[in-house]
């Protein structure tokens, strides 16, 4: 058995908190929206402390590598210091987290109460990738990972500024950092041909890290720690969504909220927006993964 930490915050023990985890834009943050919104829970995204220490971590995996236990305590402490509910608790929060749990950013006060606080949770981007610290760190964590057609988390990636940014040639570290589950490289070919990939093949390449993350996750976690949902069946049907999170988490969780249920739809949007190069790159890249998933 993994060894148990006593992490005590707000007055309450810590057990069993809950991160949702997933490729950028697999539809992550929208599960944690919902356990946000959900009775007992107090889920936060993209806090500061928790943020320097995810970074620090996904890009550099050799922090990690042979530190468990201290790596673990830094995890453990970001965490401790990022689920503080206080009455200026909450003013340095990122935008995304404020407006999850209903806030202008222009209110003042925590977005949780602690009167029937039970349990923690954490949805920030990018968690995926310091999987194995997060899970060293708490051994009884359960896990949410959302799977998502790679084609559709490209597209989405090539619109968002932030996601690019990582790809700046100041920013990107593979060479330092080998292997670099970040940006998905794996081995030594990997990283030959990444300074060759286009925009499209170099977010395929973090897509299928993020998969292969997953794929090993579930090898490595019990049923009962571990949940997997597709973005499309969330989408499809958010009831259904609610009762699987909902039996898995035990506790009530609230359906959760894409731009489908508005009206906006966001499945299949490759097919509007990659044109057939950029198609072409995600096939050469993340092809199998593809396909292993189900996606055509």
């Amino acid at each position: 058995m993994p060894p148990r930490h006593i992490l005590i915050v707000n007055a309450r023990n810590v057990t069993q908190p809950v991160f949702v985890i997933g490729a950028p834009h697999s539809g992550a943050e929208h599960v944690g929206r919902a356990l946000k919104i959900s009775p007992g829970f107090h889920v936060t995204i993209g806090q500061q402390a928790v943020l320097q220490a995810v970074y620090g971590f996904a890009r550099r995996p050799s922090l990690h590598s042979g530190r468990g236990e201290a790596a673990a305590a830094v995890m453990r402490d970001a965490f401790a210091q990022g689920w503080q509910v206080g009455p200026a608790s909450c003013l340095e929060c990122a935008p995304q987290c404020r407006s999850a749990a209903g806030l202008r950013q222009e209110e003042v006060g925590p977005c949780a109460e602690l009167r029937g606080l039970s349990r923690y949770g954490d949805a920030t981007p990018d968690l995926t990738y310091c999987a194995e610290a997060l899970v060293a760190a708490f051994p009884d964590a359960m896990i949410i990972q959302v799977v998502r057609d790679g084609r559709d988390t490209v597209a989405a990636m090539l619109r968002d500024q932030v996601a690019m940014s990582w790809f700046r040639p100041s920013v990107v570290n593979i060479e330092t950092e080998f292997p670099n589950p970040f940006y998905g490289v794996e081995y030594e070919s990997d990283r030959l041909d990444f300074p060759a990939l286009s925009s499209a093949g170099k977010c395929a390449l973090r897509w299928r890290g993020a998969i292969r993350i997953a794929a090993r996750l579930r090898r490595a976690l019990p049923e009962d720690q571990l949940k997997t949902l597709r973005y499309e069946d969330m989408a499809r049907d958010p009831g259904a969504a609610a009762a699987a999170l909902s039996g898995f988490t035990g506790s009530t969780v609230a359906a959760p909220v894409t731009r489908v249920n508005r009206g906006k739809p966001e499945q299949n949007e490759w097919r509007r927006t990659l044109s057939y190069n950029q198609l072409a790159d995600v096939e050469k890249v993340a092809g199998e993964e593809l396909r292993r998933l189900g996606y055509k």
